[in-house]
């Protein structure tokens, strides 16, 4: 099945970027395939050097796979998708050069979403729209970052689970310290046996 309404807006967006244009020639010929863990849906992006093809059925293999669950998928296009990489969330099949190059054409050609909705309900709400999404993402953080101290807290005070920072730290000083200790005394007795003593 091609996914025509997103084709349309990613080549639009190509068209309009000379680095995207570039990258789309770089990719003539070949693909890339997104497999969701989890969900019978594999969306593939083939090249044709000038646009963009974008398809859910599968058509041979693909030059570059990334797999993964879709909340990990979704970490790729954060500020920081190495993390989902480096922690073995999204795996890489194929071609890494591929799928990096592919990755630069998708950062240069994302839609911005605020425009795209103004097209079909005007600029107004569209900007309405988009505070409240952001709005509603920040509030999410918050939310998310207050949950998981007030945890750490409960943790570390009430049940006495995980050691504060303090006491983690004065751990390690204690350890490092009784590491030089024994350093010394090693030294100190090797040199007594050497004297003979």
């Amino acid at each position: 099945m091609r996914l025509t309404p997103l084709e349309s807006v990613l080549n639009r967006n190509i068209a309009a970027s000379a680095t995207a244009r570039s990258l789309c020639n770089r990719l003539a010929g070949k693909v890339m395939a997104i497999k969701f863990t989890g969900l019978p849906l594999t969306i593939q992006f083939e090249s044709d050097g000038e646009r963009m093809k974008l398809e859910t059925a599968a058509t041979g293999t693909p030059s570059a796979a990334l797999t993964g669950t879709p909340l990990s998928l979704l970490q790729l296009a954060s500020p920081r998708p190495e993390a989902a990489l480096r922690t073995g969330a999204v795996h890489i099949e194929g071609d890494a050069e591929v799928a990096q190059t592919f990755s630069e054409l998708l950062k240069h050609a994302r839609p911005d979403l605020e425009e795209e909705l103004s097209r079909v309900i005007g600029d107004v709400a569209a900007h309405q729209v988009g505070n409240f999404a952001r709005s509603a993402l920040t509030f999410g953080r918050r939310a998310a970052d207050t949950f998981a101290q007030n945890v750490a807290e409960y943790l570390q005070e009430e049940g006495r689970d995980l050691p504060t920072r303090v006491e983690a730290d004065e751990f390690i000083a204690g350890v490092d310290k009784l590491r030089d200790d024994v350093d010394r005394l090693e030294a100190r007795l090797a040199r007594l046996e050497r004297q003979g003593l």
